[in-house]
This record gives C-alpha cells, structure tokens and sequence, in this order.
C-alpha cells in the first residue's frame, strides 16, 4: 500500500493546498492545482494518505480501481468506520474495494479524530452527543470531499457513502447538518435522524438537529439482535430512540408516503418508503439474527430487478447497497429460509475485532420458487 501526503490549509472560503516534495497521488503540479482531476492516470490498488484539516494531521486510505484511466469520471464511495476501528478494519468488513476493482468506482475511507479504545483505532466527533475532545469531523469530511474531486477524476453527480454503527452516526449527522454532496447514503447499524431528545417519557430525534437542504436517498441495514445500537430503541445517550422512528423521520424529511410498503420474511423484513420528492427513497432491510455486525457474505439477498428482466442474483449487503447507490433499479424481495442455527452466544460483537461481530454461516437449500434471503450472522 502506498502512502501520500498533502497539506491543506483551511480557510473560511474554501482549502488551499501546498503540495510539498513528490507530486500528490502521482499527478504533475499543473494536475494538482486544476480544478479536476482528470487526465492523469494513477497507480491503482489501496494506498494510505495524510492531509491537514484543520491544523491537524488525518488519516484516510483510498482506493483505484484497475480500470481508472484519468479519462473518464468515475463514482466515489465513502466508506465510514464504527468506533474503535479504522479505515483498512473497515475495509475489511464492507469489502467496498473488492466491489469497487469489479465495478469500476472509488473508494475513500476516513479515520476519526477521537482515539479508540484500542490501539490504532479511531471514533467519531458526532456533534450533539460526543462527549470527548475531538477535532472538527464535519470540516474534515468537507475537506477530504475537496481533496478527492481535485486528485481524482471524480463524476460529482455520483458521489455516495456508508457508515458503520459510531460511522453511521456521524454521516447521518453530516447530512443532517446541511451538507448536500452525497447523491445517496447507506447505513449498518447507525441510521439517525438527529440527535435524541425525550418528550414525555417517549425518545425522538431533535427536529431542530436534522434540516438537510435536499432529499437524499437512504438505505439501512439492522440488526434484530443488535445490544449496541437497539433497533427498539434505549441504549447509549447518543442512541435512545428505535430505528423505526429513525426511518420514519427520513421519509417525512423527504416527503415520501407516510406509510411504508412492507415484505415480511423468515430472515429479514423489508420496508420501502415510496413518493418521495426527487426520486429519492428511504429502504430498510431488519435481519432477524443479525447482531452489531455488517450483514457480509453470511447473509446473501437474493435480488431481481424490478422491470423482471434480469436474472435474480445473489449479492450481500455491500453488493445490495452498491446496486440502490447506482440506481439499477434492484429490489430485495423477502422470501424463506432456514432458521439459524447459530445460539445467542455466537451472535455478540467482538471487541478485539473492533466490534465487528462474530460470523455463523449454514448450509441452506434455497426455495426456487421465490427470492430469499439466506445465511445468518
């Protein structure tokens, strides 16, 4: 993995940067302080990178798939970790690399600036409920969005991201403060729709600590099993409210239907909120015996394009994801499969794997009469 670095001074009508000893991302200094980043190849694969933001020094790792040429703009995925973890330990979970070399989009992963729990591992300074010191993210994320439409040869109408459980958190509250750069967002664990506050006896999100300036496209995965981040609600102060009430704050900020359609399964319950402004669309996908975890290649969906002309395919959530980021036009339909045989026991979060989860996978003979969803975390 190669590393590069640049120092960006940020000022308050935009980010001046200094490009010092080897030109950055392997770009002339005519590239580098272009408007764009296209015309220059650069060397694919993973590569780590440092940048100013904010006078302090941050951490991201980005990645070029095979097929960049500098030519042709090319989607952009961010991808955010979870608490006490980091930009490769989330790369690991959401193999968003993997899917970007076969389909031919960016990847850039950030680290926080709080110091996790363990060593080399980051947090989130997610405003209105961290408590800890920490650096400005919201700017940091503006900053890093700069530095990668200037470096690379980025289609700006196609930018996207995801976040992890803390991640999720902090890109919700991002797009909750009014930054409009993401075209769609997806989320694992972490769907907020600002910060809690109790009326009542009954926890909701702050109206005032969500106003986004455009609708924007969401889509979430949940876990029945989840300790950490309850579906129902409770948990941590930065939690509280449920994931129904998260949704349902989503689709009235977008304008959709008040009421979602549903498709129940054995596995995973799938709500889709329609008629929203812009063409956008809230989706939520509950998976019954999923803990604190990214629902990875365990948990497969069987998906078919909603005109029925393309073959149903098996994908897992990355892959679901990236298909409702690109607009395919996919949809997940709830069918049957076996129960898991996995115990309670093995469905908890591991602290030494950054709070990944542990993985319980089975062999399951699929109904070929109708999509399913199988496997089990």
């Amino acid at each position: 993995m190669t590393t590069s670095t640049v120092s960006p001074n940020v000022r308050a009508r935009g980010v001046v940067r200094v490009v010092a000893g080897l030109f950055l991302f392997g770009l002339s200094s005519v590239a580098a302080q272009a408007s764009t980043g296209c015309g220059v190849a650069i060397e694919p694969g993973r590569h780590a990178l440092t940048f100013q933001s904010g006078g302090r020094e941050r951490q991201a790792v980005y990645v070029i798939p095979s097929s960049y040429t500098g030519k042709k703009k090319l989607p952009l995925v961010f991808d955010f970790h979870g608490s006490n973890s980091n930009p490769d330990v989330q790369l690991k979970r959401s193999h968003w690399d993997e899917v970007a070399e076969r389909e031919g989009f960016i990847v850039m992963a950030l680290a926080g600036s709080l110091k996790g729990e363990l060593p080399n591992t980051y947090a989130w300074n997610v405003p209105g409920v961290t408590q800890a010191e920490g650096a400005d993210d919201i700017a940091f994320i503006r900053d890093a969005l700069t530095l990668a439409k200037e470096s690379f040869c980025v289609d700006n109408a196609k930018v996207f991201a995801s976040g992890y459980s803390g991640g999720g958190r902090m890109l919700s509250q991002y797009i909750c403060n009014g930054f409009a750069d993401f075209a769609a967002a997806g989320f694992v664990m972490g769907l907020r729709a600002g910060t809690p506050e109790q009326e009542n006896g009954v926890w909701r999100p702050r109206r005032e600590s969500c106003k986004p300036t455009k609708p924007v496209s969401i889509i979430a995965f949940s876990g029945m099993k989840d300790h950490v981040n309850p579906f129902d609600g409770g948990g941590k102060d930065y939690w509280r409210y449920g994931g129904e009430v998260a949704l349902a704050r989503w689709a009235e900020l977008n304008g959709c239907d008040r009421r979602p359609v549903a498709d129940e399964g054995e596995q995973v319950n799938v709500s889709s909120y329609v008629g929203c402004r812009a063409g956008t669309s809230v989706v939520s996908y509950e998976i019954a015996n999923a803990d604190h975890a990214w629902p990875a290649r365990s948990v497969l969906f069987r998906l078919a394009a909603a005109s029925g002309t393309e073959t149903i395919r098996e994908v897992d959530a990355t892959d679901l994801m990236w298909d409702f980021f690109h607009g395919s036009g996919g949809e997940l339909m709830a069918g049957k499969a076996k129960p898991t045989a996995c115990g309670n026991d093995k469905n908890t979060a591991s602290t030494l794997e950054a709070g990944q989860g542990n993985a319980c996978s089975q062999s399951i003979k699929p109904d070929n009469s109708v999509p399913t969803v199988s496997g089990a975390l």
